[in-house]
């Protein structure tokens, strides 16, 4: 699908909500912010919508009838990158995490200040625009276990290829890039998703504890990705 995220077009944002009270007042404040907004009452509506328009972002329910908001972010992930902002009232730490890992870029918890939200749409759409021109050269990475074909965006452990997505691949790169020294977390999130990143940082613990799982013997006692405990991650090319 085509973007229109140049300055001279509007953002056309699809709004899957069931509840009244909120799309009301979501697609006026929206309006006015200068975004285009496609109102979806359910998750199969949601599928349809996207799979017929071209949609620069996507305000997302987790609670939603005849499909789930769950098994809509995963159906458009098949098929597309877009940016995918969750709208919930389910802000329990497992609902965020699990929307993370499942490829959502962000996670809003209502109530919420509709100055927030616009902000958190404006932020990932300058993320994709900045990850997409990113990491675009022909190179090659190996540290240990670990190699990385950039170019490809491909990456393999021990020989066996393992399935990363986009922020995943460009975080463990960064690790790779810097074997022995301590990144900050604030570097990492900076880097990986920008420096006017304004979501909650448990994002990058949820990154990295999938990473471990797809690199590590043991994940729960790491010994390439290690944590540096009120500081950041180090990547450490030999076990101890």
């Amino acid at each position: 699908m085509a973007k229109k995220t140049s300055s001279d077009k509007r953002i056309n944002v699809l709004v899957v909500e069931d509840e009244e009270s909120f799309i009301d007042a979501l697609t006026i404040g929206l309006n006015r912010e200068g975004f285009d907004v496609t109102i979806a009452r359910d998750g199969q509506q949601a599928v349809s919508l996207f799979a017929k328009d071209t949609f620069d972002v996507v305000l997302l329910d987790l609670m939603l009838p005849k499909m789930s908001g769950l098994d809509v972010c995963r159906t458009i992930r098949v098929h597309s990158e877009v940016p995918i902002i969750i709208v919930s009232a389910k802000g329990e730490e497992v609902d965020m995490v699990l929307m993370l890992e499942i490829g959502a870029d962000d996670y809003v918890t209502k109530p919420y200040r509709l100055r927030e939200l616009v902000a958190r749409i404006r932020a990932v759409l300058r993320r994709r625009e900045v990850h997409e021109t990113a990491f675009e050269v022909d190179e090659e990475i190996t540290i240990g276990p670990i190699r990385m074909d950039i170019d490809a965006r491909r990456c393999f452990v021990n020989g066996e290829e393992i399935k990363l997505r986009k922020k995943e691949f460009a975080l463990l790169r960064l690790l790779l890039e810097n074997p022995g020294r301590v990144l900050t977390r604030e570097v990492l999130i900076d880097r990986v998703w920008g420096s006017d990143y304004v979501g909650d940082t448990k994002t990058l613990d949820v990154h990295i504890k999938r990473l471990r799982t797809l690199i590590e013997d043991e994940p729960k006692r790491p010994t390439h990705i290690t944590t540096v405990r009120g500081v950041g991650y180090r990547f450490e090319a030999t076990k101890p």
